[in-house]
């Protein structure tokens, strides 16, 4: 009887509602994946460069595979408000690097660095889904689930400098660590703020909760006046229809 060929990605791939909570239910420890050695070596003990790059290809494959749940994952403050459709994590990361990529330059900030870290800012969702408030789970237990899942994702990449990267870009965004972070961290209200009047046009929703949430803790001038500005349609929108 032939044996099945078990897969690192396996236990990721089988479909998923919600978070996966259960699997990091019990402090968890990162398990260790198949990770594959970026450096391989010939039968005399030689560097073999053919072989390392097939690995490396294919570490890089499994972790953008892993990564496609963040395209089909979808963001559950909005499935909790009954909308129909509504846009993935990757959606959201997405339009926060083309945030990113029109604001205007602030003293200080590199604008690379700030895409960089919109792009990766919300990765470990990719295994532990998106975790908001009503799942009760507190911030720093929900913290120290996404450092264990980006741990484990960037073992998938195999480790090494790119890997280093995503977790360095994670972990200043986590802490709020930089003026990048802090743009950022505005950019990923301001997108949701957004996002909610959008809900709010298409699906004829009243979704007070984003806005209330937000209020009076964006960081940053450009951050500031784009929310005001998101507010100001808002509020002239409501305006026009009692009038």
């Amino acid at each position: 009887m032939a044996s099945h060929y078990y897969h690192p990605l396996d236990r990721f791939l089988r479909p998923h509602s919600s978070p996966l909570l259960p699997f990091f239910s019990h402090s968890p420890t990162p398990r260790i994946v198949s990770v594959r050695s970026h450096t391989k070596t010939t039968s005399d003990g030689g560097f073999d460069p053919l072989r390392s790059h097939v690995s490396s290809s294919s570490s890089a494959i499994d972790f953008l595979t892993l990564c496609h749940r963040l395209k089909t994952t979808k963001r559950k403050g909005w499935i909790n408000h009954g909308i129909k459709g509504p846009e993935s994590i990757a959606d959201h990361m997405y339009r926060m690097a083309l945030m990113a990529l029109i604001a205007g330059d602030l003293p200080g900030v590199n604008r690379e660095r700030c895409i960089k870290i919109a792009i990766v800012h919300d990765i470990a969702e990719a295994i532990v889904g998106d975790i908001t408030p009503s799942d009760g789970v507190p911030k720093h237990e929900k913290s120290r689930m996404e450092q264990a899942a980006l741990n484990e994702m960037c073992e998938v990449l195999g480790g090494g400098m790119r890997a280093e990267e995503i977790k360095k870009l994670w972990e200043e965004y986590e802490n709020n660590a930089s003026l990048e972070a802090n743009l950022v961290k505005d950019l990923d209200k301001v997108e949701m703020i957004l996002q909610a009047l959008e809900y709010e046009m298409e699906h004829g929703k009243v979704l007070d909760e984003f806005f209330l949430s937000t209020a009076g803790k964006f960081q940053t001038d450009i951050g500031k006046s784009w929310a005001a500005e998101i507010i100001l349609r808002r509020n002239t929108r409501q305006a026009n229809k009692l009038n």
